[in-house]
């Protein structure tokens, strides 16, 4: 399940959902669904310029229906 872990940060407003399955390290991946496509990044480096992947939403509304 994806879901904002604390609604109040920057990185939640900004459009970043962290899983509820992430650890406490926070070795998961973050996804923002803001955007024309949806975006995935590694939630251990939100640093600018890091890489992201673009998944249509097409893809990512088949992906998600694959796993549930």
């Amino acid at each position: 399940m994806i879901g904002q872990k604390d609604s109040a940060s920057p990185r939640a407003r900004r459009g970043w959902l962290t899983s509820s399955y992430s650890n406490a390290s926070g070795s998961c991946v973050e996804v923002n669904l803001d955007t024309c496509d949806v975006l995935v990044r590694d939630s251990k480096d939100r640093r600018d310029g890091q890489p992201v992947l673009r998944i249509s939403k097409e893809a990512w509304e088949s992906f998600i229906e694959g796993v549930s």
